[in-house]
């Protein structure tokens, strides 16, 4: 069972969520699935998302992919075709980092890092658009939602983290072009840009350095990412696209 208050905000949604296994998309799926939503649970680690799926209970479907594959994320692509799934929200929040300072960066690395953060989702939007483009002729949503999880590194930039931030960066990008591309068609394309949000991965960093640096004086946590995500999902956002949400605590104000 999960401790969030239930409503009916996302009454018969289907949202797709990558990196579900972390700890973000772990808090968006709770925070979807108790506002009514049907979550699509998407990861690597297929024993994370069956047991996330049996914590949940109805209303939830699991589809491992490896965002680094574009074989894997395609395959998806075309399953969720093929069954007719009725989505209206995809949640691009899957990624990765290979930290190095630039000159040390092997190719494997830039390319991993790129492929999982920036082209996944490009790969999911570009596969998935008539997918969301028919939710919103249907008679019970007529919108779609994407929502892009980016980083506060997209804009302040940070040392060892080129390849990341790159990706980023990219990302919020894409996230501006696909709204323009779409606002016709009801599709409505966001961002999010956490800041330091406590996850497995940040432990490896050194947050109390960073808490200094932060107004609010704490780091984040997923669910305050998740219900950022929840406001940008709801149907009555629809007049919000092609923006970032800044979750940061004060730390960069865009």
């Amino acid at each position: 069972m999960n401790s969030f208050v239930s409503n009916q905000t996302l009454l018969g949604a289907h949202a797709l969520i990558t990196g579900a296994t972390g700890g973000i998309g772990q808090a968006i799926a709770r925070v979807f699935h108790a506002h009514g939503a049907h979550v699509h649970l998407s990861g690597r680690r297929t024993d994370v998302l069956q047991s996330l799926k049996d914590e949940l209970g109805q209303r939830c479907d699991i589809w491992p992919m490896d965002l680094s594959d574009r074989d894997s994320v395609n395959s998806v692509i075309e399953q969720i075709k093929q069954e007719k799934i009725p989505l209206n929200i995809l949640i691009n929040n899957g990624g990765t980092n290979k930290n190095s300072l630039a000159p040390r960066i092997k190719d494997q690395d830039w390319d991993e890092v790129i492929q999982t953060n920036l082209t996944a989702p490009f790969l999911l939007c570009r596969g998935l658009f008539p997918v969301l483009k028919e939710a919103t002729l249907g008679d019970q949503q007529g919108y779609a939602r994407i929502i892009n999880i980016s980083s506060v590194v997209a804009f302040t930039g940070n040392g060892g983290q080129s390849n990341y931030v790159a990706a980023k960066s990219g990302l919020t990008g894409l996230t501006k072009a696909l709204a323009l591309e779409w606002a016709s068609r009801s599709i409505t394309v966001n961002a999010i840009a956490p800041g330091f949000i406590e996850t497995p991965m940040t432990a490896g960093l050194d947050l109390q350095e960073w808490i200094r640096k932060i107004p609010k004086k704490r780091v984040g946590t997923p669910e305050e990412i998740a219900f950022a995500a929840l406001f940008l999902a709801d149907a009555r956002a629809g007049y919000i696209t092609g923006q970032t949400i800044h979750v940061n605590g004060g730390l960069c104000m865009v």
